[in-house]
């Protein structure tokens, strides 16, 4: 029942979210949204950043739950989107509240779980040195951490995730040369 409460509370937060930014959302408009008092919304959270970091962590595992078995880059563009466009203006309104940084490490959490799983499909149990699998990993996870944030800072206004797929289909064969370069250098 406490976790039914939780979500309830979350998802309240999260409707109001779509409406207006965190400073103008209070516990009394998170209580009268979900219909609890003031007391119950104290006892699953200490305060609203507590509402936030919460609701951003949970987006955040539901994505990397459901990145598991990604084998393109293009899947990595669309796992890291797909929670950005179903609480568009929510999202925004954490982006741009105190609550960045909450938000930001999340991300990058979803980045790197998101390119973690699409580098060992595509590397199929082919082997390089861990040090250019880690550089690898770390070369996309800032590329997709980037084009998102870039994206937010913008506002949220063009279809990033066309411009990306774009890009993936310009550079395409990339990742294999790169795998391929590691071998013959990696001594594999």
């Amino acid at each position: 029942m406490a976790s039914l409460t939780r979500r309830t509370i979350m998802d309240a937060f999260i409707r109001l979210l779509d409406e207006r930014p965190v400073n103008k959302i209070s516990v009394k408009d998170i209580v009268e949204d979900c219909g609890i008092n003031r007391n119950t919304f104290y006892y699953h959270f200490s305060d609203i950043p507590e509402l936030v970091e919460e609701i951003v962590k949970s987006e955040a595992d539901a994505i990397v739950g459901a990145g598991a078995g990604i084998s393109s880059l293009e899947e990595c563009v669309e796992a890291a989107m797909r929670h950005c466009k179903e609480h568009r203006r929510a999202i925004w309104h954490i982006y741009n509240s105190a609550n960045r940084d909450i938000y930001e490490r999340y991300l990058m959490d979803i980045c790197d779980h998101v390119v973690v799983n699409f580098i060992d499909n595509a590397l199929a149990g082919r082997r390089i040195p861990e040090s250019d699998r880690a550089a690898i990993v770390q070369g996309y996870k800032c590329e997709v951490f980037g084009f998102v944030t870039d994206w937010l800072n913008r506002g949220m206004t063009d279809d990033i995730e066309a411009v990306f797929l774009r890009l993936c289909v310009l550079r395409k064969g990339f990742t294999e040369e790169m795998f391929s370069r590691s071998m013959a250098d990696g001594g594999f």
